[in-house]
């Protein structure tokens, strides 16, 4: 029983992790990225489908996202599925191809996406105490030993302790990528 809630605890950590690292995935930071459009879907035979399964994505130099869809009729679906998804990015089509060219970032950008990124990771951190704060209730349910429960207790702020230590290092590693010219 005592295993099992740590393990749980380990597991659920690590899917915060996960779930952090994939959002500071589509934070913007003036080089293209295609996980920008990672969350960006577009209505397609009466269903919305993700981006990535109608069109060929590729990054054509660091500034410049290309978007080549395999059914033609799409391209203003494809337009406004981006135009709607609040990226930042407006996009550009010759017909064939949209293209996305990535803004450089203006100091003001930078700050708002600095305060963007802080606000994600103060999230991550809420989620990993909730994390340790479930697992503690569950070790004090158990009807453990005293000896056992503080040993259980302390494993648990250790393994929160490490979380965090990871998610700040990757939030300072981003707040640096924004904030570097």
């Amino acid at each position: 029983m005592l295993d099992e809630i740590i393990q749980d605890a380990k597991d659920s950590l690590e899917k915060v992790k996960e779930t952090f690292d994939r959002e500071l995935t589509r934070i913007r930071t003036g080089r293209a990225n295609l996980a920008l459009l990672d969350g960006i879907r577009v209505e397609y035979y009466g269903a919305f489908t993700p981006l990535n399964q109608v069109a060929a994505l590729n990054i054509a130099d660091p500034r410049l996202i290309t978007i080549k869809p395999w059914d033609k009729t799409l391209l203003t679906a494809i337009e406004k599925a981006i135009v709607g998804s609040n990226i930042g990015i407006t996009p550009g089509s010759d017909g064939e191809i949209i293209r996305l060219p990535i803004p450089p970032l203006t100091g003001e950008v930078r700050k708002n996406l600095v305060k963007e990124l802080k606000k994600k990771t103060e999230d991550a951190r809420v989620a990993a105490r909730n994390v340790r704060r479930d697992s503690n209730q569950l070790l004090k349910d158990a009807g453990l030993s005293e000896d056992d429960e503080a040993r259980a207790l302390k494993v648990i702020q250790k393994l929160l302790d490490d979380s965090i230590v990871g998610l700040e290092s990757d939030s300072d590693a981003k707040e640096k990528e924004i904030t570097e010219l």
